[in-house]
């Protein structure tokens, strides 16, 4: 059986998904609007959408991006889940 390989991301990819879950409140959505400034400058911020958990303890953000390669994925990544109210990032 041979392995599948992940699909290859060519850069710069317009429309980049990033999905943040995280606490629910105003401190999860600034987290997202500042790091997204620092590596992402120019995203749209009128296309975020968020969805609360049933119970509202949580919520989901995503935010679309033009990624322009691994390092600044990376760097999004690492400065979300710095943050002890992120719980993932996707």
């Amino acid at each position: 059986m041979s392995e599948q390989q992940p699909p290859k991301i060519e850069f710069p990819c317009e429309d980049y998904p990033i999905k943040v879950l995280g606490e629910a409140g105003d401190e999860l959505y600034q987290l997202v609007i500042e790091v997204m400034e620092r590596h992402a400058s120019g995203f749209d911020q009128t296309r975020i959408t968020i969805a609360e958990s049933s119970k509202g303890r949580f919520q989901s953000l995503t935010v679309w991006i033009t990624a322009t390669g691994e390092p600044q994925l990376h760097a999004i990544h690492n400065d979300l889940r710095a943050n002890s109210i992120t719980k993932m990032v996707m």
